[in-house]
């Protein structure tokens, strides 16, 4: 058997192939990382080599999954990553056949995407804005940067990772619009609401006045600066902050993240009118099957309207 380290070298190898051919970004290569490290794992306690795999291994390590409990979901994103790296194996001359041939993921229906009502929104942007008029030092100047994310986040439905790695030199030029570096270093422009702009302002501007109590915020290469490891407010403590101003605002923190607020952003726009394409090139999907999903939170919304409200929903048949 190759030695473990060998079985490692291959992943490496794969993952940057991902990071420099494709451009994929460092939490998806986390996520290939995690998944293939769980494969390999497998294939070490059978003394197997990626070389020498075969369609019985393949098919024993998704049995192991699906006894586990794991959701179809993470088991199709497991078989997913799993053909990636042997197609990657077989352009590299490691082996000569796909062990992955013929087997399909398991069945799953697609979630609808969490979304939030435009009621539910204006209270959360709302709880946010009050929170800045009713802190001081430092808890206002952080009142005022989660009011700027969530005001921005709503705006353009960034990406968590696009919004919170915002460079400060975004807003430098047409103060109506940021170009965001998207997934595979897509640029794409987005329109930026003047409510956004404006709780932008109130934040980077803080210590200016003769009021406040803060000495003015240094200016860093973050538009969003914390202490954190990276420069930058993380992904995680939005998502934390976010759950904490929810429930201050009287709304299920279950039901509010990040993402939920990007849904909530291509949800809102249809239901509106806005064409499907166009909202394709805002959340920076290279796929418009990808967007298409919303339209279905659509056709939900209005099944239900019909059976609740139609005088003839209850009639009996």
């Amino acid at each position: 058997m190759r030695s473990a380290a060998g079985q490692h070298q291959h992943l490496e190898a794969f993952l940057e192939m991902l990071a420099a051919e494709r451009g994929a970004a460092q939490n998806t290569l986390q996520a290939y990382r995690r998944d293939l490290e769980d494969f390999l794992a497998f294939l070490e306690q059978r003394a197997k080599s990626l070389a020498a795999v075969a369609p019985a291994e393949i098919g024993a390590y998704l049995r192991v999954l699906s006894e586990t409990g794991l959701a179809p979901a993470s088991r199709a994103r497991r078989l997913s990553a799993i053909r990636q790296l042997f197609k990657f194996l077989i352009a590299e001359g490691v082996m000569a056949e796909d062990p992955v041939l013929g087997f399909a993921g398991p069945k799953q229906g697609r979630p609808l995407p969490k979304t939030l009502s435009v009621a539910e929104v204006d209270r959360l942007i709302e709880t946010a804005r009050l929170r800045t008029q009713r802190t001081r030092g430092r808890d206002r100047v952080r009142a005022l940067r989660l009011h700027a994310l969530i005001e921005t986040l709503y705006a353009t439905g960034l990406r968590v990772t696009e919004l919170v790695t915002l460079p400060r030199s975004v807003l430098t030029g047409d103060g109506r619009v940021l170009t965001v570096k998207g997934k595979g270093g897509r640029e794409r422009i987005v329109p930026l609401t003047p409510a956004a702009r404006a709780a932008l302002d109130r934040y980077l501007n803080v210590g200016r006045e003769k009021d406040d109590d803060v000495a003015p915020m240094i200016a860093t290469r973050w538009l969003f600066a914390s202490r954190s490891a990276e420069g930058h407010l993380t992904r995680q403590r939005l998502a934390q902050e976010l759950k904490e101003l929810a429930t201050a605002a009287g709304l299920d923190a279950e039901r509010v993240s990040p993402h939920v607020l990007r849904h909530a952003f291509a949800s809102h726009l249809l239901d509106r009118g806005a064409d499907l394409r166009s909202v394709q090139q805002l959340l920076g999907h290279a796929d418009i099957s990808t967007t298409q999903i919303y339209t279905h939170v659509l056709e939900e919304r209005l099944k239900k309207l019909v059976l609740e409200h139609h005088p003839l929903a209850t009639r009996k048949v």
